[in-house]
């Protein structure tokens, strides 16, 4: 199968080449990056016979080609989503898959129209961590009574997570409040029916509110409390603590604790402990099988819809 990669040159787009090596009968064929010269020096870097371009239009008349991966700037997200679609590609587009609930039904849409297999990248659903809470829930072992997140950067400039300059303005509601909204009702089963929200003040360079304080309530009584910061000085990242009727758990990432810190064994759960490669082998698994992906646009749309609440309550 042959994919290409978008944003190849940025933060994820590397995390995700980095995945695929682990993916049998996957191969990258096309990277695209608007920088001409990083992109010769990628593609050389991975040892790859990857055609380099610097517009995603260019890539998408490449007739060979089954599959996107978008790694690009929010912002672009549900256009060039919707673009692979209408070519024909399958695609899979990084959180969030559009900063706004109107674009999300457009993407959603036209996965219904075209048929293409669409994944958006909420990638704490395939988080081996996750995934075992997950597990024990689906299987009656655990009860969740409260989410406790917290989402913390030290983000005064413009900067990626690599550290380097940044062409676009992230966001802390609709990229990362994504991942903990989906999450917290991926894992209840529930969509969230009471929501609070407050930010702090808007950065006078950057144009956002660099803190946030999110409430969350689903119908059974769960509670998600949600912290976000781009002033936090400190080790950057999201952790997240399950409080359960039957024990506390933290999940940093792929890996999972118990209330006291002590490590719990992921072993088995899944092929990999990666959880980029653990999406992308979702991604193309499910092109090959022809089935609705987890993590497909149509079963993230719930989050969207949650976040355009949250956001109306912040304009408020």
């Amino acid at each position: 199968m042959n994919v290409c990669v978008v944003g190849a040159t940025g933060a994820f787009g590397r995390k995700h080449l980095d995945a695929l090596k682990q993916i049998d009968d996957v191969v990258v064929t096309a990277m695209v990056s608007p920088e001409q010269d990083k992109l010769d020096e990628l593609i050389t870097q991975y040892g790859s016979n990857a055609v380099g371009f610097t517009q995603l239009e260019d890539a998408l008349a490449v007739e060979s080609i089954d599959a996107v991966i978008l790694a690009t700037p929010t912002q672009m997200h549900a256009s060039q989503a919707i673009a692979c679609m209408e070519a024909g590609k399958h695609v899979l587009v990084e959180i969030p898959m559009a900063d706004n609930i109107e674009d999300s039904y457009k993407v959603v849409e036209t996965q219904k129209r075209t048929g293409k297999i669409a994944m958006a990248g909420h990638t704490r659903r395939f988080n081996p961590s996750h995934q075992w809470i997950h597990n024990k829930i689906q299987a009656g072992e655990l009860h969740i009574q409260q989410m406790d997140v917290q989402t913390y950067f030290f983000r005064r400039t413009n900067t990626n997570a690599k550290g380097e300059p940044r062409c676009w303005t992230d966001h802390l509601l609709w990229h990362h409040a994504c991942h903990t909204v989906d999450l917290f009702q991926y894992q209840t089963g529930e969509q969230a029916t009471k929501l609070q929200a407050l930010q702090g003040p808007t950065h006078p360079e950057l144009g956002i509110a660099m803190d946030m304080s999110i409430g969350m309530k689903v119908p059974s009584g769960a509670l998600c409390t949600l912290s976000l910061s781009f002033n936090n000085d400190g080790p950057f990242g999201t952790f997240f603590r399950y409080i359960c009727e039957e024990g506390t758990y933290i999940a940093r990432y792929d890996d999972l604790y118990d209330g006291n810190d002590n490590p719990i064994s992921l072993e088995g759960v899944a092929v990999s402990n990666n959880g980029i490669e653990l999406i992308d082998r979702e991604f193309f698994d499910a092109i090959r099988t022809g089935r609705e992906p987890n993590s497909s646009v149509q079963s993230c749309l719930p989050a969207m819809e949650t976040l355009d609440k949250l956001e109306q309550l912040l304009e408020e």
